[in-house]
């Protein structure tokens, strides 16, 4: 699969404040990769804190804990060995560093996928409608991202009639939610999981002509001054 159709299946926009220091996560062909955290605020007042990884060549001296970071990237994942066991890993993989902050939506991420675990419907206490689903999203050189997603409401009954093979594309923000995992000596440990609240979702033929950037948009940068005049 080529790159031009893996960016169009996963693209995301994150702007918000960094709140930890960059430490070094690993080295590509030469080229060392560094992550942090960052906080983006929602509408609601509450925030999400999210793990961001990033090439030393798109680093600058405005990438210290208080400065603001706006970029464009994909939502990946990776698997990390803990415990002899292995564990699915996400961030938020920076393509492009944005030298102005917009006024868009600040946390904006696109996918398109397939369903590739059963998803899983149930209601809560309150009677509100969840469903929790998981989607490949192909990537070059035979590579996939498996992205864990969460609908809700109608979204979440629409999402329980879906099996695994299904092709769909949704648009949301990345959220970050803590949780309790009981250990084996029965104690608990707070843990941190990031996942795609979906707010608009369709299924649809992968042969079929599909417009995702017309059917869900996601923030397009300012057209640079140059490229203004060259088109003018």
């Amino acid at each position: 699969m080529n790159n031009a159709i893996c960016e169009k299946n996963n693209k995301v926009y994150l702007c918000g404040t960094i709140v930890s220091k960059a430490e070094f996560s690993h080295e590509v062909f030469g080229e060392g990769f560094y992550e942090f955290f960052v906080r983006v605020e929602r509408l609601s007042g509450q925030s999400d804190v999210l793990p961001v990884t990033i090439s030393e060549r798109l680093m600058n001296e405005n990438m210290r804990e208080g400065d603001t970071i706006c970029a464009l990237g994909q939502f990946r994942s990776y698997n990390k060995l803990e415990g002899g066991r292995s564990r699915l890993m996400l961030t938020v993989f920076v393509r492009e560093v944005l030298q102005t902050p917009p006024s868009s939506n600040p946390n904006s991420v696109v996918l398109s996928g397939y369903i590739c675990k059963p998803p899983v419907y149930r209601t809560t206490p309150f009677n509100r409608e969840i469903a929790d689903l998981l989607i490949a999203v192909n990537r070059s050189y035979n590579k996939s991202d498996y992205i864990p997603a969460i609908a809700w409401g109608r979204n979440a009954r629409f999402v329980a009639g879906m099996s695994v093979g299904d092709k769909v594309v949704l648009s949301g923000r990345i959220q970050s939610r803590e949780y309790q995992k009981k250990q084996p000596d029965e104690s608990f440990v707070t843990m941190t999981a990031y996942e795609v609240s979906v707010s608009k979702l369709a299924l649809f033929d992968e042969f079929a002509p599909f417009d995702i950037d017309r059917e869900f948009a996601l923030y397009s940068p300012p057209r640079r001054e140059h490229d203004t005049l060259n088109n003018g």
